[in-house]
Order: C-alpha cells, then structure tokens, then sequence
C-alpha cells in the first residue's frame, strides 16, 4: 500500500492480513482525503486519531499531508508492531505519532486527555462497532471544538444520524460495499 500524497508520497506501507483486516483501497484513500480537503482541512498543524488503526494507511496519510501529530489505536498487538515498523521506516520522530496496544472501545471508555481535529473510525466489518465508537468519541471530550470525524463502514450498516445529537453530518458517499460518513461536531 502506497501513500498518496505529501511528504512521503509513494512510500509502501507494511501492511497486514487476517480476519476483519481490509485496508482502504488507494481509491477510497483518495476520495476520502479529497472530501476532507473540500471541507477545509488544512493539514499544517492538525492532531489525528486514528481508531481501529489496522495498518495505520490513514493516519500515515494525515501524517504525510503535514498533521502535526496521529495517535492510532489498534487492537491486535501484530498490527501495532507493523505500525512502529511504518514509523521507523518512514523516519517519523519524537511524539508526532504514537501507538497504543488497546481495543478502542475500551480507549473510549477510560478518562484519556487530548484534543484531536480529525478522527477516523474505521472498525472491522460486521462487528456492529461504529456506532459505540462515535457515542464514546462524543463521551470522551477529545473532539476539538471545530472537529470532524470520518468513517468507514459497511454499504448497508444503518447508522442513523438522528442519533447522534452531537454531530452534523456533511458527507455520505458509497464507494462499491464501503460506505464513508464525514461529521462536523456541533457548535456548543
């Protein structure tokens, strides 16, 4: 898997393989980052959090594009190991990318600190976590004041935006069986 922009541009990333594994297409990247850059996302600066990280492409991709820091939460401790693997490989220093060995779920449900601008939530298909996700995201007070948060789910997965009272959701696009939702946080 390459990155598509930036910095590293046309670097490959380690990736990984098993069960719930797919990483997003060089397409769905690039139509993601595209949507996102469309919103206004000036890259220069930004904190990423990159939950259920998997190989880590996007928030390597924020990274690469100038986000000032990524912090990604995976699960399984082969994919994080991959993760440092992509760090040193691509000579990213200090603390402007972090990995923690945890379940994002739980992540969420802890007292954590930060204040993150962009958020991807790309959860294993079928297991039903992007609405937990989202509510603990909403929870948690980590979301910047101007924030937006993509996710990656399934074609069909019913993810009523009526109930997210914290959101207002700007973009809905399908891309084969992917589907890919950007939210902006409401204004308090």
């Amino acid at each position: 898997m390459r990155i598509i922009a930036g910095e590293y541009k046309g670097r490959t990333l380690r990736t990984g393989s098993g069960p719930g594994y797919r990483p997003a297409t060089g397409k769905v990247r690039e139509s993601l980052f595209s949507m996102l850059e469309a919103r206004g996302v000036d890259w220069s600066g930004i904190n990423v959090l990159d939950l259920f990280a998997g190989s880590g492409a996007l928030g390597f991709e924020a990274l690469s594009r100038g986000a000032k820091s990524a912090l990604f939460i995976e699960k399984s401790s082969r994919a994080c190991a991959i993760i440092r693997q992509n760090i040193f490989m691509l000579g990213i220093g200090g603390q402007r990318a972090r990995v923690i060995n945890t379940d994002a779920i739980t992540f969420l449900n802890k007292q954590v600190r930060g204040s993150f601008d962009l958020v991807f939530v790309d959860p294993p298909y079928g297991m039903d976590l992007a609405r937990p996700a989202l509510d603990g995201l909403l929870k948690t007070g980590l979301l910047s004041e101007d924030a937006l948060i993509s996710a990656e789910i399934e074609k069909n997965l019913p993810l009523e935006s009526r109930f997210l009272a914290g959101l207002n959701l700007i973009k809905d696009k399908h891309f084969g069986q992917t589907r890919i939702l950007i939210w902006k946080k409401k204004q308090e």
